[in-house]
């Protein structure tokens, strides 16, 4: 089955944890784009949305979605996002699109996180795609270096800057055994926001979409 119909599947299922008339969480990436599109095309009643990138922001305002900020509304229902790669533990790899920060702000203020993948993203341990980690600017070679002392091979990814004015390290090669610790070991190099593992602070409910329908799993 053609990618994007699996993509567009998985952010159907997610439309069933959107409680009505309240303001909800929404992330960054292709597959949050079909879940946009659908809130606006099944006329999903939401009081506003809080968006982890400014990508997401115009694509909910052009639907008339009001977009929030999160310091205005407090915690949320529910956050529906995507992920580079997950494992059956809930674990994910996030960050493709340079929006790792502010999606893990999201998810940290949000009672169930709802993650939406196509099958393509189900792994068994993560470490398959490049482990994004924002870092600011003037520590990017320090970052680098400690990064590569762990056995990792960290590319800047040139010409790009987050939505923060940050930079962007893509992490090759780490072997990924303890997502949590690693997590919380490499947000304590200096100079580092955050990096894109979200095992600290998991998915509550992933979905993920197969040609014969669309797979549950939980914790």
């Amino acid at each position: 089955m053609d990618q994007d119909r699996l993509k567009r599947m998985a952010a159907e299922a997610a439309l069933d944890y959107v409680p009505r008339g309240e303001v909800i969480g929404v992330g960054t990436g292709s597959t949050v784009n079909h879940f946009i599109d659908l809130l606006a095309e099944r006329r999903i009643d939401v009081a506003g949305a809080v968006s982890s990138s400014e990508a997401s922001t115009a694509r909910l305002r052009r639907h008339g979605i009001e977009v929030l900020d999160l310091n205005d509304v407090g915690d949320l229902p529910v956050y529906v996002d995507g992920a580079d790669e997950a494992t059956r533990h809930l674990h994910l790899t996030k960050g493709g699109g340079g929006a790792l920060t502010r999606e893990k702000i999201v998810a940290a203020a949000s009672r169930t996180f709802v993650c939406i993948v196509d099958e393509s993203k189900l792994a068994d341990r993560l470490g398959r795609f490049p482990l994004p980690v924002e870092v600011i600017p003037m520590a990017r070679s320090l970052v680098a270096r400690r990064l590569a002392a762990r056995g990792g091979r960290p590319v800047w990814r040139q010409g790009f800057v987050t939505d923060n004015g940050n930079v962007i390290l893509d992490v090759h090669d780490l072997e990924i055994l303890e997502p949590a610790r690693l997590e919380s070991e490499l947000n304590d190099i200096p100079g580092v926001v955050t990096n894109g593992l979200f095992a600290l602070r998991p998915a509550d409910v992933l979905l993920v979409a197969r040609a014969d329908g669309v797979q549950t799993l939980r914790l």
